[in-house]
């Protein structure tokens, strides 16, 4: 991201150079007329300040949507969906033991993601990977299951993407929640692409002979004192995860009931593409009504709850400002030089063939790399007034938001938790996902909203 950012603002300050250096003498009756430069120095002010109008504005709606979750993971819904999908857990990862703990920490990551729970999926994703590693006869080696793991961590089904649901509302959307059907579209493509690429792929990436393992490192009883520390910290990290959840999600539900489930599932994608728009109004003021009486249900003290969960929003809405603030004053830049008209003008007549407007390539393109650039390319177009997020190309950057991860990030993390360092087919596989996530959001973005 660091050499991402610099080079945005040197191609706008490049461009703006030049076109200072070589433009027309200006009307001398008019010394007040706008240089290039003048007009990047006004961008720079006025992206600052939008950036922290639309975090202020984001506030309200996030800690709505995390306070209404807060009230479902409460309830319990994480350890409801994980004994719904656990059989075909146990058919997607063979090798892995069906009542070992892995498979209830897999579960129980996948189900937060569905939900758009990211902070309470990362515990969940690095327990899940210390379990994993305790199955592995190669330390520092990626299994199958683990890069099939990560494969589906990173394209995973989305049911509720909250954020862009919040940043769409923010930013004056009439139906924030109408990327529902686009969104889950993609991603169940993407899943089903990062299964099939997975499995391919292990049988081209064979597992190479591990390194010697030193004294004091993976496998031994005795530490050095910086990796003890770190094992130490790790186990603290995801050990909140494994909770009474965890354990639950190791019994199941009768075949049937879960098969029955996963069938209702896949019928929601037909009936939301054909129907997403008469339903895309009921679905924010259902949300609240659900969550709301499921807590009720499940005994929880829903506004004690809510109110804790809208905490975290809030934090989380005033930590994203220092990203949006640089990413939208590079867009913004780049804009007011002149160098994104360019760009547009050469790459929009090829890819607007393809229903991919040149606007949002940068953002398909960054969204692997950096999760915060994306989210503020995202937040720079649908904000932009000759866009605006329920244009066809509003709508197609926020299914491209809610139906992409920050690929790179997530395999840092999760195999750094356990010193994996030949990740063999996983990369692969995450990126062969990820590019079925842009056509498949581009094909229902094409269908629904062109």
């Amino acid at each position: 991201m660091n050499t991402v950012f610099l080079l945005i603002v040197l191609v706008a300050f490049v461009t703006a150079a030049w076109h200072q250096v070589t433009r027309e003498p200006g009307d001398p009756d008019d010394p007040e007329a706008t240089t290039p430069m003048a007009e990047l120095s006004e961008a720079v002010v006025e992206s600052a300040g939008g950036a922290v109008e639309l975090a202020i504005g984001l506030i309200g709606v996030m800690t709505l949507f995390l306070g209404l979750m807060k009230v479902a993971e409460a309830g319990g819904m994480l350890t409801v969906l994980a004994r719904l999908i656990r059989p075909l857990m146990t058919r997607l990862f063979p090798d892995v033991p069906p009542d070992h703990p892995a498979m209830g920490a897999m579960i129980l990551n996948m189900s937060a993601n569905a939900l758009g729970l990211g902070n309470a999926a990362t515990p969940f994703g690095i327990r899940a990977m210390q379990e994993l590693d305790k199955l592995n006869p190669h330390k520092g080696t990626a299994t199958n299951s683990m890069a099939l793991f990560l494969a589906i961590n990173t394209s995973s089904i989305t049911l509720l993407p909250t954020g862009v649901i919040a940043l769409r509302a923010a930013s004056g959307s009439v139906e924030p929640a109408a990327i529902l059907p686009s969104t889950l579209f993609a991603t169940a493509c993407a899943t089903v692409a990062a299964v099939i690429a997975a499995k391919t792929y292990q049988r081209l990436s064979a597992v190479p002979k591990p390194d010697p393992v030193p004294t004091g490192r993976l496998g031994s009883e005795e530490g050095t004192p910086d990796s003890a520390a770190h094992d130490r910290q790790q186990e603290q990290e995801a050990e909140p995860a494994m909770t009474e959840a965890a354990e639950a999600s190791q019994t199941g539900y009768p075949v049937w009931v879960s098969y029955l489930f996963l069938a209702g599932l896949l019928s929601l994608i037909p009936l939301s593409i054909v129907y997403g728009r008469v339903i895309a109004p009921w679905i924010i003021p259902g949300l609240i009504v659900f969550f709301l009486l499921y807590g009720v249900i499940r005994g929880v003290r829903i506004y004690e709850v809510f109110v804790e969960g809208a905490k975290e929003g809030f934090q989380v809405a005033v930590r994203i400002i220092p990203y949006l603030v640089a990413i939208l004053v590079a867009v913004g830049m780049l804009r007011a030089s002149g160098a994104m008209e360019a760009m547009v003008r050469w790459v929009g007549g090829f890819t607007e063939q393809l229903g991919l407007p040149a606007e949002a390539l940068p953002m398909a393109l960054l969204r692997p790399l950096s999760g915060s650039g994306a989210y503020g390319v995202m937040a720079s177009i649908i904000n932009d007034p000759a866009v605006g997020p329920d244009s066809y190309t509003g709508m197609l950057v926020t299914t491209l938001q809610g139906s992409t991860e920050t690929t790179f990030y997530v395999i840092a993390v999760y195999f750094g938790a356990v010193q994996i360092r030949r990740i063999r087919h996983t990369l692969a596989a995450a990126l062969t996902a990820d590019v079925v996530a842009v056509i498949a959001a581009v094909a229902v973005c094409l269908w629904l909203f062109a």
